[in-house]
């Protein structure tokens, strides 16, 4: 009996692993970075203001933020991500339902996928992202952290950058895994490189253009694979990242606008550097995962 079952579970297992690939596969349409950080941490903290500024400031090079979905960094994340008003960007929350503790979605999700185990929430994360900053957190993020070094360390996820958002939070920890597991022969220095310390957004920042510059250059090379149904839409979604990217690395070379035209009244965006009252989109996807 128990035999039955286990060969019964191992044969969904094979399937959930194969669906998994193949679901990789159809996703790998846009850039997306994974952001993992407390729930905890109210609007008021500099913390959650500065992964607001961050997910603003990524969302304008044209790129999707995927986060847990829920309160804190969660949410600092989704709606900066939202509130940059890039039509290009899509804010993704992967929400857990918790036995003893209820966290419900935050408002800011455009695409939600929900999830009851810690397993398949994790899979998904690694599955849609190509690359993860981690803001401080307690055990769910050290968790993510942990995740996501070790498929690396393995070999059982693509490269992708791993930035620890926050000097003072997480050099303790690294420090540690010098002193201890790496002292000790439990991992090889080559392991730490897998993950970047930064102190800045701007430091973010940088990282990540490059690997989405690496990115849609071996995309492209998908693109031209595809059938030619989906190549036209696929290289029209390249074509206006790479137009976005450059409008924000060089907005006086793509504007089109007679200079006092572009200098004009204060935007919105300008008068609300919070963006309390900036009008967001809402169009939220429900999958069960």
């Amino acid at each position: 009996m128990i035999d039955d079952v286990r060969d019964r579970l191992r044969g969904l297992l094979d399937e959930y692993v194969a669906l998994d690939a193949e679901l990789r596969k159809l996703e790998d349409t846009e850039f997306r970075i994974c952001i993992f950080g407390s729930a905890r941490i109210r609007p008021e903290d500099p913390v959650y203001q500065m992964v607001y500024r961050l997910a603003r400031s990524l969302a304008k090079l044209g790129v999707d933020i995927v986060t847990g979905g829920g309160p804190g960094l969660m949410e600092a994340a989704n709606r900066g991500v939202q509130e940059a008003r890039n039509e290009q960007s899509k804010s993704y929350g992967l929400p857990i339902e918790l036995p003893k503790r209820l966290e419900a979605p935050n408002k800011h999700l455009d695409i939600k996928s929900q999830h009851r185990r810690f397993s398949s929430r994790l899979d998904e994360f690694m599955r849609l992202s190509h690359a993860v900053v981690v803001a401080p957190g307690g055990i769910g993020t050290v968790l993510e952290l942990m995740y996501v070094w070790q498929l690396l360390q393995v070999g059982m996820i693509e490269p992708r950058p791993v930035i620890l958002l926050g000097r003072d939070f997480w050099s303790g920890l690294i420090a540690w895994m010098r002193e201890q597991p790496l002292h000790r022969g439990f991992i090889g220095e080559h392991d730490m490189e897998y993950v970047h310390l930064v102190d800045a957004p701007k430091e973010v920042v940088q990282i990540i253009r490059k690997a989405l510059e690496e990115y849609r250059k071996t995309h492209q090379l998908v693109v031209e694979e595809l059938p030619e149904e989906q190549r036209a839409g696929a290289a029209g979604r390249l074509m206006r990242a790479a137009a976005e990217q450059a409008a924000v690395e060089a907005p006086e070379a793509i504007s089109a606008a007679p200079p006092e035209a572009a200098e004009g009244p204060p935007s919105a965006e300008g008068s609300d550097p919070v963006g309390i009252n900036t009008k967001t989109r809402r169009h939220e996807e429900e999958r069960t995962g």
